[in-house]
């Protein structure tokens, strides 16, 4: 059982704790099934502490330092744990069930057969952790860097009533096998971006941002699902990567030119790598970048015309006869070329002997 001095001296409030933790630096806290549920433990300096199977019930560590604690079974069921540290502590068979454990620090923590249902890791830091036989049925993974994750085998990814015992080997790749499983629209939805994504691409000012909209929204009433890029941050790898990722999902790209100066580089990426409709436009007397012309003469089997427009008004007016319907033609004939089969010669048709 907890030692009644420490949670007598936990209960006084976390600024009385911090100064006895602090005053008693090799005294190691011992809170062993301690009823700590409904705190408001913020900033609490938990380093090396005992928690083991302690209720911690949707309670509140938000930026609570928990190093090398000792958290094995313990309770964290809706409790928020976001920026909390936790680098190498001992997880075990915690419950986490709804816990946030947003920007947490979880280096090297050990969270091996814990419950982490419905539980929120975005941007959770999880370097050498290890997630072995974890429960994580509807858990948020977002911004992971899992590379360095020292184990994150057996995933069970079904409820406990579920008598389908579903296992994955990577916390992402866990919530979108999730979603396929729980989701009937989700597989509907892959098949809708690639039959109606469309990438609009544009560096937009606060002055031109109703060219942006305008196009968006008439995208959605004629049955399209638009995605926006605005260039507005400089072009990055992982930027240049997202906008190719979005390239290989649309049906067909919109890149508003309108600019010289901005970077050709976005365009550099999506036209050499896929063979997707691409509709240049362009506001009435201006001019495209010089590299463009470039551009257009390699991949102009899949670059239209460009279109020019003299205002908002008229380029939405004719958005579906001198946008879609010409994008779509050529969606349609760039498919019948991609399926043709390879064109072969062979050396009888030159040969003096045949």
């Amino acid at each position: 059982m907890a030692d009644k001095k420490h949670v007598k001296i936990l209960e006084n409030g976390v600024e009385k704790w911090n100064e006895w933790r602090s005053e008693n630096p090799k005294i190691r806290p011992d809170l062993t099934r301690a009823d700590l549920s409904y705190r408001i433990l913020d900033g609490a300096d938990l380093r090396r502490a005992n928690l083991t199977e302690a209720d911690l019930t949707d309670s509140i560590l938000y930026q609570a330092n928990l190093c090398a604690a000792d958290i094995t079974g313990a309770k964290l069921i809706g409790t928020n744990l976001c920026q909390a540290r936790l680098c190498h502590a001992h997880l075990s068979g915690a419950d986490l069930h709804r816990a946030n454990l947003d920007r947490a620090d979880l280096t090297g923590a050990d969270l091996s057969e814990a419950n982490l249902e419905r539980t929120i890791l975005v941007g959770t830091t999880v370097s050498k952790a290890r997630f072995t036989r974890c429960r994580v049925y509807g858990a948020s993974a977002w911004d992971l860097d899992l590379t360095k994750v020292k184990d994150q085998s057996n995933l069970r990814i079904t409820r406990d009533d579920d008598p389908a015992r579903i296992t994955v080997d990577n916390l992402e790749v866990a919530q979108f096998v999730y979603l396929l499983l729980h989701n009937e629209k989700i597989r509907d939805i892959l098949d809708t971006i690639g039959q109606k994504g469309v990438l609009i691409l544009g560096r937009f000012t606060e002055k031109r941002k109703a060219v942006l909209d305008g196009i968006r929204n008439r995208l959605s009433l004629l049955g399209f699902v638009p995605m926006m890029l605005d260039f507005q941050r400089p072009t990055q790898r992982d930027f240049t990567e997202t906008i190719k990722t979005l390239a290989g999902l649309s049906r067909f790209i919109i890149a508003d030119i309108t600019n010289p100066k901005s970077s050709p580089l976005e365009l550099q990426a999506t036209m050499p790598d896929y063979m997707v409709p691409f509709v240049p436009i362009i506001q009435e007397d201006e001019k495209p970048f010089a590299m463009f012309r470039d551009l257009r003469q390699k991949y102009g089997e899949w670059v239209l015309d460009v279109l020019e427009y003299d205002s908002v008004a008229n380029l939405l007016e004719v958005m579906e006869k001198a946008v879609i319907k010409p994008a779509l033609k050529m969606a349609d004939r760039l498919l019948i070329k991609k399926a043709q089969a390879i064109r072969k010669r062979h050396v009888r048709d030159y040969a003096s002997w045949r």
